[in-house]
């Protein structure tokens, strides 16, 4: 705990997605105060004709209470 799920377009290289993942681990590591053992990450590749059905209007809409971050707005 935590289990972070990275859902993406297929297409990024194994060693991109590492770089994130270990990435991810190290700011879930500092922010949360958690040791490496304790963190997790996967990826889901959905293909972009799915995109919207699969992620957007499943797990972003509806759902904006939960976003801390939302498509379309610049941190």
């Amino acid at each position: 705990m935590p289990h972070v799920i990275v859902k993406l377009w297929p297409g990024k290289s194994q060693r991109q997605k590492t770089q994130l993942a270990e990435e991810i681990t190290r700011s879930v590591m500092e922010t949360l105060n958690y040791g490496p053992e304790s963190v997790s990450v996967a990826f889901e590749e959905i293909p972009a004709k799915d995109w919207a059905s699969k992620v957007y209007h499943s797990d972003i809409v509806g759902n904006e209470d939960k976003l801390y971050k939302k498509p379309g707005y610049t941190m």
